[in-house]
């Protein structure tokens, strides 16, 4: 079901408890306003619908990936770049990185790793961000 878009930055500035596996509709929920959203938006964590989660989806072309519990483990390669959000209003100057591997688990809670690098690379980051209650 397609959520409301939070904007009340003291609930985005909360760390997200982790998910399990009853969080599935959170996933579902996230993946469906991603996609009402697309002309606008790369991706979306679980606080950004009001649900305090540590679920993530992003954008990957053709079919979103949905991310639950994920922790960038490695990364290389800083830059500053300016970032957007759906949640909030303007760009805000940022350090990404243009390499990082993740450990998440997937749609059946099996853990996997995985390397991302550009644009995909970045926008897990910013997913991160948002479950870590970092507001950019």
């Amino acid at each position: 079901m397609v959520q409301k878009i939070m904007r009340d930055t003291l609930f985005l500035a909360q760390k997200s408890e982790r998910a399990i596996k009853e969080d599935m509709q959170v996933a579902e929920d996230l993946k469906d306003t991603l996609q009402a959203n697309s002309k606008t938006c790369v991706g979306m964590a679980a606080n950004m619908i009001g649900m305090k989660k540590q679920v993530i989806v992003v954008s990957l072309g053709l079919a979103p990936m949905v991310m639950f519990n994920p922790k960038i483990v490695k990364k290389s390669g800083e830059y500053e770049t300016e970032e957007g959000c759906l949640s909030l209003e303007g760009l805000r100057k940022i350090k990404r990185y243009q390499n990082i591997t993740v450990e998440y688990q997937d749609r059946d809670f099996k853990k996997q790793r995985q390397d991302f690098t550009g644009f995909i690379a970045q926008n897990i980051q910013h997913q991160c961000d948002h479950i870590a209650g970092v507001v950019i």
